[in-house]
């Protein structure tokens, strides 16, 4: 029961940021301003909060900088990913921007003491094979090697790097302080960059403005809030492979709301990625050498 709670708000947080893809494919502010300001209205309500509640808490200098750090790496993932999507298609720019499971199980395996169990190994491939099915394996005739291309692979990487290095600070910050330091660093990071390469921050619709105020809420506050609650008391391999399964979420709110196809191979595709996400939750460690023994 002790898991209980982190894999509650894990899956809280999956929900929240499977309406992202969504509300980036509406295309109503570019990509790059559409990630400042997801950080900005999010640390602008998260502020305050923080401050008059006191439980803002300011860890030691070290720390400190590593949830800078992490603001850069997480505003950055989503500022490519965005760029990606809006200039090639979603499923291309979601497909390879969930590699990051691989990346990190690669980080993990090369530089941390707690290498990944063969679970998570056996787990991520299968997940990747149930992908593979979602999106069709004639999808794969079809990419594009284009900067978007560089930009999908690039998120994926940024992202794995970012898993692991909060997973660290959040060992020993709260996650409010955490998020309230990280978004401040985003905010400033992308604030600056939109200036430097002239983007409109101003100008869009009023549903434009309510989408940016969405993400902020849903997809940055709730989300990532509930997921940093997880990855304090979950490995940051697990935590990975199970994003994966916004895929499959994104997919049923598109057939929802933007009247895309489900078809039953991508059900199939689902239900696979599904599969192999629970590997990785199977309490005991599978051996490769009895898997593959005679």
């Amino acid at each position: 029961m002790k898991l209980t709670k982190p894999r509650l708000a894990l899956i809280c947080g999956i929900l929240c940021i499977s309406i992202f893809p969504i509300l980036v494919k509406l295309r109503l502010t570019p990509g790059l301003i559409s990630a400042f300001y997801r950080m900005f209205f999010a640390v602008t309500l998260l502020l305050p909060y923080v401050l008059l509640s006191k439980n803002f808490k300011l860890p030691s200098l070290k720390f400190t900088l590593l949830a800078m750090l992490c603001g850069v790496l997480f505003s950055s993932d989503v500022a490519v990913w965005n760029i990606a999507i809006q200039d090639s298609s979603a499923t291309q720019a979601s497909l390879l921007t969930n590699l990051s499971p691989v990346w990190v199980g690669i980080c993990s395996f090369l530089f941390l003491k707690s290498k990944p169990a063969a679970n998570f190994w056996i787990g991520t491939i299968v997940s990747l094979f149930g992908m593979v099915t979602l999106v069709g394996f004639s999808f794969f005739m079809e990419l594009n090697f284009n900067q978007a291309f560089l930009f999908a692979v690039l998120s994926g990487i940024l992202y794995s790097i970012y898993l692991l290095v909060s997973k660290n600070v959040l060992s020993q910050v709260d996650v409010l302080s955490f998020m309230t330091i990280s978004l401040l660093a985003s905010s400033v990071y992308l604030g600056i960059l939109c200036y430097s390469l002239n983007q409109p921050f101003t100008g869009f619709s009023d549903t434009g403005w309510f989408v940016l105020v969405l993400q902020a809420v849903i997809c940055q506050l709730c989300a990532w809030l509930s997921i940093s609650y997880a990855t304090q008391h979950m490995r940051a391999t697990r935590i990975s492979l199970s994003l994966l399964s916004q895929a499959v979420i994104t997919s049923i709110l598109a057939w929802l709301f933007l009247e895309e196809k489900i078809t039953l191979q991508m059900v199939f595709g689902g239900i696979i990625l599904l599969f192999g996400i629970r590997i990785t939750f199977y309490d005991k460690t599978i051996s490769l050498k009895k898997l593959f023994s005679k």
